[in-house]
């Protein structure tokens, strides 16, 4: 708990595993939101994230995968922020006219919410992102100069950015994955999207938080799975990383939030062979795993832990109905 009042919660979809909720366009939101009645709620990029929307609210905590690894391991702490100085990298291999749709993006976030954007670079070289899906439908890819984006981003940082959004060049993925659109399979970008955020947050120890930019930035007119229609009517997916990284909290050594002020983890049903899930049942934190939430994955409780401190639940309305009685 923090300060003995107020629960605190970890809720989880890892990204670019076929999340039958929270693998799309922030359709776990709406689940986490609820959650956040009960607690203040840890969550990852890939649980709010929305496109055009955001569903990250001020009981929720915007924590990148590999900061939330290290949080349960009990490297860094958390410091609630309101306010972060965000600076942007861009990808060179981004095209002038998609780059100022996303300035013109960028003046839009500031106008209407005030964030506080302290500028942006544009890398030395092509990042190179390559992304793909794996026959088991987990996505996947590599990144041929993750060293020009992490340069960008000492620049920003040394120039007073406090959180790092980045933004790079990617090839359209519809022929990969046809049924995204329809709410089914697994985004094909989401993989290298982490690895991204990983190698970032892990050189600079601050929050960062990435967006793809795509050539066609059109909006389609066609009828789309709800699951994942917030990302077909905006041709930019940076406002919701704004929103998320403008209170993410700082990462810090002493003070703040510690692993030992968590109450409960949340996770999808079979996911469940990564770092938050492991060191939770080290220390004794319950771990709450959702069965109508299955993956492409297929680390079940049963399969891997045998752990009686892992209580699985129908619904996240049901898991949300027990913890309410708590």
């Amino acid at each position: 708990m923090i300060n003995g009042r107020d629960k605190l919660g970890v809720f989880i979809v890892p990204t670019g595993i076929g999340a039958a909720i929270g693998g799309y366009a922030g359709d776990a939101s709406c689940y986490a939101r609820k959650f956040s009645k009960l607690a203040k709620l840890i969550v990852n990029p890939n649980v709010v994230n929305a496109g055009g929307f955001s569903g990250i609210n001020d009981n929720m905590f915007y924590v990148e995968g590999y900061s939330l690894d290290e949080f349960f391991k009990g490297n860094i702490n958390l410091q609630p922020s309101v306010s972060n100085r965000i600076g942007i990298v861009f990808d060179k291999a981004i095209p002038s006219d998609v780059l100022n749709v996303h300035i013109n993006t960028i003046n839009a976030v500031k106008t209407v919410y005030g964030i506080d954007i302290c500028g942006y670079d544009v890398t030395l070289k092509e990042a190179g992102v390559e992304f793909n899906l794996n026959s088991d439908g987990v996505s996947s890819g590599s990144v041929k100069n993750i060293e020009t984006l992490i340069a960008s981003a000492k620049k920003l940082i040394a120039n007073g950015a406090e959180a790092i959004a980045v933004v790079c060049m990617f090839d359209d993925p519809e022929d990969m994955n046809e049924d995204y659109a329809n709410g089914e399979g697994t985004d094909p970008v989401g993989g290298v999207e982490a690895i991204i955020s990983h190698c970032m947050s892990k050189a600079l120890n601050v929050p960062v938080a990435h967006s793809p930019a795509f050539a066609d930035y059109s909006i389609s007119s066609e009828i789309v799975n709800p699951k994942s229609s917030s990302e077909y009517i905006t041709p930019t997916f940076l406002p919701c990383v704004l929103l998320g990284l403008s209170s993410a909290p700082k990462l810090v050594n002493t003070g703040g939030i510690g692993i030992n002020n968590v109450d409960f983890l949340v996770m999808p049903y079979d996911s469940l062979g990564c770092v938050p899930v492991f060191e939770a049942l080290k220390k004794n934190i319950p771990v709450y795993v959702i069965k109508e939430n299955t993956t492409a994955l297929n680390v079940t409780n049963k399969l891997l832990h045998k752990s009686d401190n892992i209580r699985e639940f129908e619904t996240y309305d049901e898991c949300y109905k027990f913890l309410s009685l708590l």
